[in-house]
């Protein structure tokens, strides 16, 4: 059984940079993480190990008990900062320089008359920060989501982690139901996630079966899943090692081995082991 991975996989300059800020930390008893610092379990557990404090993604309107508080990588909206700051909290901000500047384009085109339709997954932070800064916008997660709306002035910006696919469909289809409004399209799909799109894309496509490794609420994760399935390949998505059961690589010899963009080095190789394990099991009782 051969495993072969995928060209671009695992941490992304983001995440990397959000942990090391975090490690780096003299006294983490002290700091709050402001939801979940990357979606995974594994890194979550570290964080926890090494005594922060942690606010579950769906508490985030209580106000954490510490006095500083670590912004994830995922951003939040400028309205929650002005309220973090007004009740004395100390940021220690490690959102993502691209998710930064969605944020940026975001507002931008609202300051420029524009009504802002973003792309994205309802209820994801990084969303829920971008539209907690707008003052009107339309959230749209697939093409059926397009419906005609009442401006001349439209501009559409993407969740970092949207598939370039997915936002292209959706622009055209916008286009396509307002003929006379200006439309402006800013990419703000960042490249690691356009990266690791396109490695995944390519693999499915020369291997008998792909194991994803990944948050089960990672949405960069879930999309790389995606991609795999559209190219008609088996997948199997984990959370960690052990989950691997033999008998799913019986008859397969050539396995495709992808990481979301919160996948720590230390898991995949973990992953990447137990498969040879499992490769070698398998041959042993041909």
């Amino acid at each position: 059984m051969q495993v072969i991975r995928a060209g671009t996989l695992g941490f992304c300059f983001g995440v990397r940079d959000a942990l090391s800020a975090a490690f780096l930390l003299d006294e983490p008893k002290s700091v709050t993480i402001h939801g979940e610092l990357v979606h995974n379990r594994a890194v979550q557990d570290r964080l926890r190990e090494r005594g922060f404090r942690q606010t579950a993604e769906a508490e985030r309107d209580a106000l954490p008990s510490t006095d500083q508080v670590l912004v994830t990588a995922h951003g939040i909206s400028n309205r929650e900062r002005e309220r973090l700051a007004a009740a004395g909290k100390q940021l220690i901000d490690t959102t993502c320089p691209l998710v930064a500047y969605l944020h940026a384009r975001a507002l931008s085109a609202q300051s420029e008359g524009f009504h802002v339709i973003l792309i994205g997954k309802r209820g994801h932070v990084e969303v829920n920060g971008v539209l907690g800064d707008l003052e009107s916008a339309t959230l749209v997660q697939s093409v059926e989501d397009v419906s005609p709306l009442p401006h001349d002035k439209l501009a559409i910006c993407a969740q970092t982690t949207t598939p370039a696919s997915v936002a292209e469909a959706i622009l055209a289809r916008v286009r396509e139901l307002h003929p006379r409004a200006e439309v402006r399209y800013h990419d703000t799909i960042c490249a690691p996630t356009k990266q690791r799109i396109q490695a995944v894309s390519k693999l499915a496509g020369e291997v008998d079966l792909m194991v994803i490794v990944g948050g089960r609420n990672s949405n960069n994760t879930l999309q790389l899943v995606e991609t795999a399935r559209a190219r008609g390949t088996r997948v199997r998505h984990v959370e960690s090692a052990e989950e691997l059961q033999p008998h799913w690589f019986l008859g397969r010899e050539r396995i495709g081995l992808a990481a979301g963009t919160s996948t720590p080095d230390e898991l995949l190789a973990r992953v990447e082991a137990r498969l040879a394990e499992i490769g070698a099991l398998l041959g042993a009782r041909v």
